[in-house]
């Protein structure tokens, strides 16, 4: 399958790109003579890297606007897992294949998910056609028959998702360390290495974690996980707010990864801004992500991308910290490699995950800036085009089915509340 992108905008030249078996095989001010499966004229719009969402719940979408402005735990505890003891994988379906949409529509090319129901996402990503890290939750509550039994259901699940696309990665998810047993965090560490597999965790999202940690254990959460040996350069660990300057030293020495995120920081008030000057200073890799539609309410990067930016200025009182092409680099090319992908750059023999950007929307203009125009100024809608794999998934904002996802996911959110 190939396809040819003609008179399409790469930094600042006007190109034609073709691409062959999902790679980007060709790169030149033009191209004659080329013949491909599809074509596309460009019409002058920007080509740009697709964006990588580093942590999200994407079936969540159905719980969105469904429990706002309520405190985290008491959020938790009272509305969300309630609900989620009702989903079915068919329900989760829905709402993954809702997320897709949302996300080819706002420039997403691949997302990394914890949820339930994993068969249900897997569907979804498949169908849609975007890439993926998807995990499992594991929370066994210190009880040692969960324990086995999410153990035997993530060997099998592990197993079963060798039959998805290469676009799939299967990820080991324990949810947080004050969900999961010691022992169950130290069969993760043991699966990781033997598997050669991811590993997605919440990590010190409240100040309330913290302090549970150090009166259980007597160690801040970064230091139990060393105690265990679960810091490693598989473990992505989601939020990481309520660390010190030693708890970042640690992390960049075992080489962890990190995602930030600053929508749903913010809206469920954990207390305190992400450290990204000490990450950086540590040298340790940071990627962005939106969490859950409970908890964000929506997926669009572009939006995360704008908040990480204004927080961190806001809270050093520093205008030039993470300026544009820095927020830039976390959601494209630091985000592909985060998760072992050679995507979030536009360049011969790489990925064709691609984004057609019209810069002629009112607010992409005058465009003395692309990038800075991207993180300040645009929002999902400014992508015009949606290239996974070198396969269009969308094309003028138009995305097959989208009509009936929409009504289906409606429908599941309303069998769920009954």
């Amino acid at each position: 399958m190939s396809l040819l992108l003609r008179q399409v905008v790469l930094d600042g030249a006007t190109v034609d790109i073709l691409i062959e078996n999902g790679l980007i095989s060709k790169i030149a001010p033009s191209l004659p003579d080329v013949t491909a499966d599809q074509v596309i004229s460009g019409g002058g719009k920007a080509v740009v890297p697709g964006l990588y969402n580093g942590h999200t719940h994407a079936a969540m979408t159905l719980f969105r606007g469904y429990a706002d402005d309520m405190e985290l735990q008491s959020w938790l505890t009272t509305k969300i897992w309630p609900l989620e003891e009702k989903l079915t994988e068919e329900l989760v379906y829905h709402g993954a294949r809702l997320a897709c949409l949302e996300m080819i529509k706002s420039g997403t090319v691949f997302f990394n998910d914890m949820y339930w129901h994993f068969h249900g996402t897997a569907r979804a990503v498949e169908e849609m056609g975007l890439r993926a890290a998807l995990s499992a939750v594991i929370i066994d509550l210190d009880d040692p028959q969960r324990l086995k039994e999410q153990i035997a259901a993530n060997r099998e699940l592990f197993q079963a998702s060798r039959d998805y696309s290469d676009r799939l990665q299967f990820v080991l998810g324990p949810h947080a360390i004050y969900t999961v047993s010691r022992a169950g965090l130290e069969w993760v560490r043991d699966f990781s290495a033997e598997h050669d597999l991811l590993i997605h965790l919440h990590l010190s999202e409240t100040e309330q974690e913290v302090r549970d940690c150090q009166q259980k254990h007597g160690l801040r959460p970064i230091e139990y996980l060393a105690d265990i040996g679960l810091l490693c350069d598989k473990l992505v660990a989601a939020h990481a707010v309520w660390l010190d300057d030693d708890e970042i030293a640690l992390l960049e020495k075992n080489r962890v990864k990190v995602i930030n995120n600053p929508v749903s920081n913010m809206k469920l008030a954990v207390g305190k801004s992400f450290a990204h000057r000490r990450f950086i200073k540590h040298g340790v890799l940071v990627g962005l992500g939106t969490d859950g539609c409970a908890s964000n309410n929506n997926l669009d990067m572009f939006e995360t991308m704008k908040f990480s930016a204004l927080l961190q200025k806001f809270a050093l009182n520093d205008p030039t910290v993470q300026p544009a092409s820095e927020v830039w680099r976390m959601a494209t090319a630091d985000g592909a490699k985060i998760f072992g992908l050679e995507g979030g750059v536009v360049a011969q023999g790489r990925p064709a995950d691609l984004l057609l950007i019209d810069t002629d929307r009112p607010e992409m203009v005058p465009g003395h800036n692309l990038i800075s125009d991207l993180v300040y100024s645009a929002s999902g809608a400014v992508v015009d085009t949606t290239i996974v794999a070198g396969k269009v998934l969308m094309h003028q904002r138009q995305v097959a089915g989208e009509e009936e996802i929409i009504a289906e996911a409606k429908n599941a959110a309303r069998r769920l509340l009954r």
